[in-house]
């Protein structure tokens, strides 16, 4: 079986391997995403992975701890990922979901955007499942 660009970029993430999420985004990159309070915009994939994605979302303090759950699907020629994180941020564990629309050039991606629910404070014993 194929592993699509989206699930690459979701165990990447999920393994906070900056390399690894270089190597699936396209040397430029139509970005943008939606999280509480900010829009972000950026054309560079070394800003989208260093400062944005591994510096302000993932970055220090935050940890994840486990790739919960990955979809993907298709949207006519648009491809979707959908993935939910467990994060440890500061010592409180917190699931966060991500649903990524993406294009692809040549096996790499060259356009990406991301919803994000934002960090949700859960017990440390509670199930990351969700309902669909």
């Amino acid at each position: 079986m194929t592993t699509t660009e989206g699930e690459r970029f979701a165990r990447a993430l999920a393994e906070q391997d900056p390399a690894a999420l270089r190597a699936v985004l396209a040397d430029r990159i139509d970005f943008a995403a939606l999280t509480p309070g900010r829009h972000w915009t950026s054309t560079d994939p070394a800003e989208v992975v260093g400062e944005i994605v591994l510096g302000r979302w993932f970055g220090a303090g935050r940890r994840v701890t486990e790739l919960c759950s990955v979809t993907t699907g298709r949207v006519a020629g648009c491809h979707h990922v959908g993935y939910l994180l467990r994060v440890e941020r500061d010592g409180t564990d917190h699931l966060v979901e991500q649903q990524a629309y993406y294009t692809t050039r040549d096996g790499v991606i060259d356009s990406l955007h991301i919803l994000c629910s934002g960090y949700q404070a859960i017990a440390s014993a509670e199930p990351a499942a969700f309902s669909r």
